[in-house]
Parts: C-alpha cells; structure tokens; sequence
C-alpha cells in the first residue's frame, strides 16, 4: 500500500501516480544535493527497510550504514541487503537515533526520512548527528512538519494519532542547526506533495480494501484511514509543511 520498501513522502506529478516510483524520485531529488561518491559514508537514522540504502549503495557505490529501531524491520533489511548482493556496501544497526551507537566523526553524510517526527526529543537527536558527523559533512532529510505558524488545533488529530505532543518546524530546525554549529544550504520546500501522498496512499488503501479482509481488523483500517485524512486536511490548509533539509558542518 505505502510503496514497497520506501515508505516515506513521495514526489508526485499526477494524481493517480505510482507511489513506490515517486517515493523513489524522493530519493533521487536528495541524492542529487550530494556529490556521492564510492568513498562517501552515509548512516541513514531511522531507514526503515532500507530502501534508500539500498539505492544509493547501487548507484553510488558508497558504504551506507541504516540505524533502525525495528529489529522486524532491520531483519527483512538485511535479507533484502544479500538478496540484492548489497550487503558488502549496507550495514544494519539496531538503536535509536537519539543515542546513536556508533563512533564520533563517522560519516560524510547523515540522512534520513521522514523519522525525526517521532522522536520526544528532536534536539538530542541534531546533538547526535553532529557528533556522528566528520567537519564540513552533511545532513540531508525529510520531514513531516508543522508550519511555523501552524494552529494548535488543527495539528491536535494527528498528534493524537501519533502519540506526539509536538512535531518539528522549519524555524526550529533553523535554530537547533544554528546552536549546534550547522550552517543552512538550504530547504527544498515541497509541502504540497505531502497531502498528495497521503491522499495517494489513502485512494489506494480504499481501493485494494478487500485484500485486507482477514489479515488485519475493521477497526484497524477505519483508524488508519481517518489518520491519512487528517494527514491530507492538515496539509492542504496550510498547517503542514514538508520538504528536503539540508545543513553542512
């Protein structure tokens, strides 16, 4: 339903669009900021099953390490790491990316895709990825966002739904970066893609409903597409940004 392997916001240029080919064009669009090279270590916080690692392994490459907190996840990662012969280039870490166990000054470029949302502690996890992150390296990432001047109100349904008291903004990413000593390339602000998406994810989960039917309950499905609703309002009136961050140490 989500896109395969790359379940994160993609970029869209129809309303009927494949989801997994414009989740990848996201990929693509970050990638292309970079000057990747085989000798460029990446470490992708919150990679999920790896989809962008193993895309950037194949056509840069270069060495990615994926930290998850999904052990689930992390498993099917790895199988589809060897099955695709990329687990030479694709290392697999269970942690969180508010305590990242790796070592100080580690990677060219940090990435990461629409995970930051979840955290209870946004700035802690910026304090990590300069800390994992070599001088004059990159930190390149997604993230679903309220806007700046984004109504309380209208973000209460999908915090509730996502456990969350707050999410992220533009302006606070600007600040934690510039206490942290992160200087601003530049936001890419494609916020008009992120209700496009879920209302894609959203059409195609109603229309492929009867495949569901014994796998997971009733209720489930009800609550999972009033939360892609939400998703879809919260984005078209204005309260919800989205789009690609980039900062250089």
């Amino acid at each position: 339903m989500w896109g395969g392997t790359d379940i994160h916001v993609g970029l869209y240029r129809s309303d009927d669009d494949d989801i997994a080919e414009a989740s990848r064009r996201t990929v693509e669009r970050m990638a292309d900021k970079l000057e990747l090279t085989a000798d460029t270590d990446i470490i992708d916080i919150g990679a999920g099953y790896g989809g962008s690692a193993r895309f950037l392994a194949r056509t840069y490459g270069c060495k990615v390490t994926c930290l998850n907190l999904s052990e689930v996840e992390n498993e099917r990662n790895r199988e589809m790491n060897r099955e695709a012969g990329l687990d030479h280039l694709i290392t697999v870490v269970d942690g969180s990316f508010e305590d990242i166990p790796v070592q100080d000054n580690g990677f060219d470029v940090v990435w990461s895709q629409d995970a930051l949302l979840h955290s209870g502690d946004r700035g802690r996890v910026l304090e990590e990825v300069m800390r994992v992150m070599r001088t004059g390296g990159h930190f390149v990432f997604t993230d679903p966002m309220a806007t700046d001047n984004a109504s309380p109100e209208a973000l209460r349904p999908i915090l509730d739904r996502l456990h969350l008291d707050t999410m992220g903004t533009p302006g606070f990413y600007d600040r934690e970066a510039k206490r942290l000593g992160l200087n601003k390339v530049e936001f890419d602000d494609l916020s008009p893609q992120l209700p496009a998406h879920y209302g894609r994810v959203l059409a195609e989960t109603e229309s492929r409903e009867h495949e569901l039917e014994g796998k997971i309950s009733k209720e489930y499905l009800e609550r999972m597409k009033t939360g892609l609703r939400n998703w879809v309002n919260g984005g078209k009136s204005g309260d919800l940004a989205w789009g690609i961050l980039h900062y250089r140490g």
